[in-house]
């Protein structure tokens, strides 16, 4: 198998290019700029190598670069943004900030022939790209040429096509460059000359092959919570040892309507798949009253979690190892040399903190795939699309639906009624799987109302759907009235307690997905 490189330098789309790369079915890591070596290199044995972007400045004391020996390893490398400025000042040149910044949509021209554009732009045309750059490239060093221009960048593509050096301004990655996919493409396949070998059909076969390799005859615990992640976790685990795995589910009270009953079906019937359901629901009701602020309200919930699923994995006992549903996005974040974003916007969910507290070696299978890959593992493991393509649901459930007030059963199930309309119309008109989300949201706020001629005092709710690529940007969807206007009706109507339904066109950013 052939992989690709892409050295990390902090931009916040480097995992899209990871995306379009394993989109030309070849497989690729992200490593941070600071933790390259020689050796590391060498024993990942790169076709090629990708040089992200990202927030510094070539002409600043403390810019980041990386090793000189990459461009000693007789590899094609592809610089994008900082990647080429970085790559332009270390091979000898100059690198300016500009009063002449662009940042979005901008249009190059091609002016010379490359193999990088083969077959996609011409020579002498316009094409739209996305760039965010402040300086620009404002002299080449030796070997290279000028292969496109825009009015900020003199230098929006170059290429050294003797030793296969290129450099990108723009941003191919991105959805804004519409032919972006298609010139990573040119550079994966046709200059790395990397294999498209990288099926999910292989990674499974991988996957389990080195599950059984770890675990040998040793006993597993999955902490299964009914989304994509630990649901695909669990079956590939139960492919790979059978009865070595017990899974357990945590039913904390704050899951959808009828979801306990739903997942408890298709890993015992449909997979065989020994399982744990401890109905925890009054211990993190009676921690949550009272309690209003989001983040308190997730500490508790992932404290709670953590103490509940210890007693369950001991009374199973003898268990050696923790099954975990960690994706690459989480990896990347975890070894990041930014650390990841700056700021925790909200703490997640998970059984953080358990391997080490109950001495546990983890399984994390899913650790070198993306959501939509994780999807589609799923369907290669035999998971039925109800499971699958559903949407994404917070680990501390309808909890965080509830903002700036207390939660009690009630209001739950006020929710779970309001909630299971709002999906259940979304699929009547078929539009649940153009959606990346769609939830209910029971606001801290009543209002006068007029039913059956009478005055009515009760809640308001807000509905919520999104659509996105991976949950890192999003835009509100946009509903037929018609359609928002049944679903507003059957909740008026059949869910006693509300008395408005409002709509959510917040795009993220500003806003989150969720509302916290």
């Amino acid at each position: 198998m052939t992989n690709v490189l892409i050295i990390d330098f902090g931009s916040q789309v480097t995992q899209l290019i990871a995306r379009r790369v394993r989109e030309c079915n070849v497989y690729c890591e992200i490593w941070p700029f600071n933790k390259i070596s020689k050796e590391k290199v060498n024993k990942f044995n790169p076709s090629g190598i990708i040089l992200s972007g990202g927030p510094s400045s070539v002409t600043s004391e403390n810019k980041p670069e990386v090793s000189e020996f990459i461009f000693h390893l007789n590899l094609p490398v592809l610089g994008i943004c900082y990647g080429q400025q970085t790559m332009v000042s270390q091979m000898g040149g100059k690198v300016e900030s500009s009063d002449h910044q662009e940042f979005g949509k901008a249009l190059v021209r091609v002016n010379n022939r490359c193999k990088l554009f083969d077959g996609v732009w011409n020579v002498s045309s316009e094409y739209q790209v996305w760039m965010s750059h402040g300086d620009r490239v404002t002299e080449l060093p030796s070997g290279f040429e000028q292969v496109a221009k825009s009015d900020g960048a003199p230098f929006a593509a170059i290429a050294d096509e003797k030793r296969n050096f290129y450099g990108l301004q723009f941003h191919p990655e991105v959805f804004h460059t519409p032919e972006g996919p298609k010139i990573l493409k040119n550079f994966v396949v046709g200059i790395c000359k990397a294999d498209s070998n990288w099926t999910m059909s292989s990674f499974k076969d991988e996957a389990i092959s080195s599950v059984k390799e770890q675990v040998g005859n040793g006993k597993v615990i999955c902490g299964l919570s009914g989304g994509v992640d630990s649901s695909v976790v669990a079956v590939l685990l139960n492919e790979a040892i059978g009865n070595q795995l017990t899974c357990v589910l945590v039913d904390h009270g704050l899951m959808r309507l009828g979801e306990i009953d739903e997942i408890v079906e298709l890993f015992r019937s449909r997979f065989n798949i020994r399982l744990v359901l401890r109905d925890a629901s009054a211990i993190f009701l009676s921690r949550l009253s009272g309690k209003t602020d989001p983040e308190e309200k997730r500490k508790i919930i992932g404290n709670t979690f953590i103490e509940v699923f210890e007693e369950e994995a001991n009374k199973i006992g003898g268990a050696e190892f923790l099954a975990q549903g960690t994706l690459y996005p989480d990896v990347i974040e975890s070894v990041s040399f930014t650390g990841g974003p700056s700021v925790t916007i909200k703490s997640h969910h998970n059984v953080g903190g358990l391997p080490e507290r109950m001495n546990m070696n983890l399984v994390e299978p899913l650790r070198e795939l993306f959501k939509d890959e994780v999807r589609e593992l799923g369907r290669e493991l035999g998971l039925p699309e109800s499971m699958v393509g559903r949407h994404p649901f917070p680990g501390p459930g309808l909890a965080i639906r509830i903002p700036g007030q207390d939660i009690t059963e009630e209001k739950l199930n006020i929710l779970r009624s309001v909630d299971h309309i709002y999906i259940d119309e979304i699929k009547k008109a078929n539009l649940y799987g153009e959606i990346w989300q769609a939830f209910a949201v029971l606001l801290p706020v009543k209002t006068v109302g007029v039913m059956g001629d009478k005055r009515s005092y009760d809640y308001a709710v807000a509905l919520r759907a999104v659509t996105s690529v991976d949950g890192m940007t999003a835009d509100f969807y946009h509903f037929d009235m018609e359609v928002l206007g049944k679903i507003s009706s059957r909740i008026i109507n059949e869910v006693r307690g509300i008395n408005r339904v409002t709509y959510d066109t917040t795009s993220k950013p500003p806003g989150t997905i969720e509302w916290e």
